[in-house]
């Protein structure tokens, strides 16, 4: 009978796509010496494959898109500055960036936050570690956002901003109920007085609503008067709170 040996050629001992039809010998493989260098071939079995597979693996983890390492990081208090919950972040894992999102009119913050991590691995971490923990006495809740930001329809909060009538008068409502909508606010408003504008803030990118909105008047004497008249009062149930904006 014909050794089995001796059906193979030089050159198919050096080439790739006969790898796993390689006889053992003692020889090394060139082929393979940027990953297994001085390893004798009879040491090399099938598990070479699965090796380089799980290199490519690693390498389009570390490219996930920025939408796979955003962190939604809600409830935390007015206080904190993106310095402050940067450095939260970063004892469980790189941060590429951190924003705390603030109100464009009052410069409050909106006490939510979004977090970038460098990977989809750190972002896990920072979920299972933070996740219903405290800052500052409250709860917060991270998470990974929902879907990115430019995919959700943004035209109701558009609409919104557009038909916003702003003014140096206006004051601050807080406390709103969600089921308070822009439409309801304004008609609320212009039944105690000569209200101009007013809009619901939403969460960016949403429709939800934040729980608090602005509505604008022409002259100082109106915003006295909502004041005294709108502060503390039921609107849908709830109490709101009305301030200078």
């Amino acid at each position: 009978m014909v050794a089995i040996s001796s059906l193979f050629t030089p050159n198919l001992v050096q080439s790739p796509t006969n790898l796993l039809r390689i006889p053992k010998s003692s020889r090394s493989i060139p082929a393979l010496a940027s990953f297994q260098s001085s390893r004798p071939l009879d040491s090399c079995s099938f598990a070479c494959r699965p090796r380089m597979r799980t290199m490519r693996i690693l390498a389009v983890s570390t490219e996930a898109p920025p939408s796979a390492r955003r962190l939604y990081v809600g409830n935390i208090p007015r206080t904190v500055t993106n310095e402050q919950l940067s450095k939260i972040f970063e004892e469980h894992g790189a941060v590429e960036k951190a924003e705390v999102m603030h109100d464009k009119y009052s410069g409050r913050s909106r006490r939510f936050a979004f977090v970038t991590m460098s990977t989809v691995e750190d972002a896990n971490a920072a979920i299972e570690k933070l996740n219903e923990t405290e800052i500052g006495g409250r709860k917060i809740k991270v998470n990974i956002t929902e879907k990115p930001l430019a995919t959700i329809d943004l035209s109701i909060s558009q609409d919104d901003e557009s038909k916003f009538i702003d003014s140096p008068y206006k004051v601050y409502v807080g406390n709103l109920a969600k089921t308070v909508t822009t439409e309801l606010l304004t008609k609320f408003f212009s039944e105690k007085g000569r209200a101009l504008s007013a809009k619901v803030s939403r969460v960016p990118g949403t429709s939800k609503s934040s729980g608090f909105g602005f509505v604008s008047f022409s002259a100082e004497e109106d915003v006295e008067a909502a004041i005294s008249s709108c502060n503390n009062v039921l609107l849908e149930g709830q109490r709101i709170r009305v301030n200078k904006a």
